[in-house]
């Protein structure tokens, strides 16, 4: 059988690649902590739950519309004037099947095949393969510890090209938890208005799980606007993962483009799931904050953990539920039995020895690092990152 040379331009993500391998030890009866999945622990708020069975009893069963329902358009619209002073109407939302496949939509609306979009590192793991698929080239920019891992202005304008056409990034970022402030998106902002064909896709979906202040979008300013395509979904801040509910907010063209392509793919998002989104959107927050102030304190404690270990080097993660170290201090150790040539080695002692499943830094574009979750329970922490520390002790 031979399949399409389609398949060869993207790989599988390194992601669920780690969380398929543990779902295989704990079928053999290893006991397997996972700090590798992006995923909260929590269970979604009782009150999107019952907005989700009382649309089942109204019976909104049927199709829905492409770019979603009325109301939802119109929740993300009142959502994103109250958290971030933006004015879209329904016609800029479209709402798809997570956030994964928001990006999907805008990267197959906007990039021809050459095209170049700017990536800096680290990155979401989709974020380069969406770009393959759509026969783009991917230029990253690799950043540092040192600077946050943060793109810089100098950086951005060193890295554009006539062929530029896209910049993609998130802010809290996944895998660094780093959080672009307000000044330092406006620094970049005015090398992106020198160069008008540039489109912006800016990640948002961390946006809550903030813990330096508040949360300042690309598409505040209004220079930019037009050209910022925000990405978003209900997953991380409402502990909504499997209800696969994302969105975007654009210009009224991208938007249409978005509904174009998603019609021909898997048409409109579930019905069901959008009738929760809306009392997501337009309830209190407090289940919301409740999450992140527990977020706040597993991340003192999972720094403290990471400190005591020799050789880690770990920026604070200023959002999101990661902590990503560079591990380069165990290069070339070894047990006797596995020597660690790379992250991905690292990742894979640690999986195999101290039963710890992480994810290596390669697939974000930073090969030096590996992300550990903290959206896992303080005692399943605790335990994780003492079997690393013990594991890591082997190492010589």
């Amino acid at each position: 059988m031979i399949l399409s040379s389609f398949l060869d331009r993207f790989n599988e993500p390194e992601t669920l690649k780690m969380a398929k391998l543990g779902r295989e030890l704990r079928a053999q009866g290893i006991d397997v902590i996972d700090l590798s999945l992006g995923e909260p622990d929590f269970d979604t708020p009782q009150h999107i739950k019952e907005a989700a069975i009382q649309a089942i009893q109204d019976n909104w069963s049927h199709y829905t519309p492409v770019a979603g329902f009325p109301d939802l358009r119109a929740a993300v619209c009142t959502k994103l004037k109250r958290d971030n002073g933006l004015e879209y109407a329904p016609e800029n939302i479209v709402v798809s099947t997570g956030a994964k496949q928001s990006l999907a939509n805008a990267i197959l609306s906007l990039v021809d095949e050459g095209d170049e979009v700017v990536i800096p590192t680290p990155f979401w793991v989709t974020y380069s393969e969406l770009v393959k698929i759509a026969r783009g080239r991917v230029v990253t920019v690799r950043t540092s510890a040192d600077q946050g891992f943060k793109i810089s202005p100098e950086q951005l304008e060193a890295s554009i090209t006539p062929r530029t056409k896209l910049f993609l990034f998130s802010s809290p970022c996944n895998p660094s938890g780093a959080v672009y402030s307000e000044s330092e998106l406006r620094a970049l902002a005015a090398v992106f208005l020198k160069y008008p064909q540039i489109m912006i896709l800016s990640d948002e979906i961390y946006e809550y799980i903030n813990f330096v202040g508040k949360h300042f979008s690309l598409a505040a300013i209004p220079e930019l606007k037009d050209r910022v395509v925000v990405i978003n979904g209900l997953s991380k801040g409402f502990a909504m993962t499997g209800w696969r509910i994302g969105y975007i907010a654009a210009n009224a063209t991208i938007a249409k483009a978005c509904e174009k392509v998603q019609g021909q793919f898997t048409s409109g998002t579930n019905s069901i799931a959008q009738k929760a989104a809306v009392a997501a959107l337009v309830s209190d927050l407090r289940p919301t904050l409740d999450m992140v102030q527990e977020f706040t304190n597993r991340r003192t404690r999972v720094l403290q953990l990471v400190n005591e270990i020799p050789g880690l080097i770990c920026p604070e993660p200023e959002g999101a539920f990661y902590v990503f170290p560079d591990v380069r201090a165990y290069f070339g150790k070894t047990d006797g039995t596995t020597v660690i040539s790379n992250a991905a080695d690292l990742s894979m002692y640690l999986l195999n020895n101290a039963h710890v499943s992480s994810v290596m830094g390669d697939a974000f574009g930073e090969p030096t690092c590996v992300r550990f979750s903290f959206a896992n329970s303080m005692t399943k922490i605790e335990e994780g990152w003492a079997r690393i520390k013990k594991a890591l002790a082997a190492l010589h």
